[in-house]
């Protein structure tokens, strides 16, 4: 596995553990969209397969985090909300709630249906009867969907989201809108905040792209 980071622009705990799987890391100079791009050019020419989210297999993996929570929670929860970089992570969530929300009915798909392209399995009688509000939080400096266009040189301490040109930019659209939920942004300064009180008082030591839906969540 061949792994690419921007150089010096990563979160130590993610370097860590590509190297210790294995991969071979290579550092660029330049950004996460610069490094997309190349990619996905290398991926025109070679027999390389692209394991981020604008690979469908990914989404499909991702989307069983949903599952767990209504598993969890004996239903679906009322928000979510979710760090947005690439957006794909808020895109495999709705994608998993709205599986669990299907139904086929005599007269064909129910709304929850347009999202999964009626490729969902459990269509005899759906297993959750709301889906909830998606909430997605990006850093100040690093916030296409706050824009509402791409963003050159994103900036943030949050490594993970510092992404201009999100991969799932149409589906994270579609996500907002049939959710009925919303996009906000963080400064950075909120976002280390948070990620201290995760440590406190949960005792869960978090990237600062993972504190990032805990410091929208806070400030409302």
């Amino acid at each position: 596995a061949f792994v690419l980071i921007p150089d010096g622009k990563i979160a130590m705990g993610k370097l860590a553990q590509a190297m210790m799987h294995g991969a071979t890391v290579i550092q660029i100079k330049g950004n996460f969209d610069e490094g997309m791009q190349l990619v996905k050019e290398v991926a025109e020419h070679a027999p390389v397969t692209i394991v981020n989210s604008i690979n469908p297999y990914r989404l499909q993996g991702q989307k069983t985090a949903a599952f767990e929570i209504v598993e969890e929670l004996g239903r679906a929860p009322d928000y979510h909300c979710l760090p947005v970089g690439n957006a794909g992570n808020i895109t495999a969530h709705w994608l998993g709630y709205s599986e669990y929300a299907c139904q086929h009915t005599e007269g064909g798909l129910t709304q929850a249906c347009a999202f999964c392209d009626g490729q969902c399995p459990y269509t005899d009688k759906a297993l959750i009867q709301a889906r909830p509000k998606m909430v997605g939080y990006q850093a100040a400096g690093s916030a296409p969907f706050m824009r509402g266009e791409m963003v050159d040189n994103p900036e943030t301490v949050a490594t993970a989201i510092r992404i201009g040109h999100p991969q799932s930019w149409d589906r994270a659209w579609l996500v907002k809108e049939e959710s009925q939920g919303w996009f906000d942004e963080c400064r950075d300064e909120a976002i280390l905040s948070a990620q201290k009180l995760l440590a406190e008082k949960e005792g869960i030591f978090c990237e600062p792209a993972s504190a990032t839906s805990l410091a929208g969540a806070l400030q409302g």
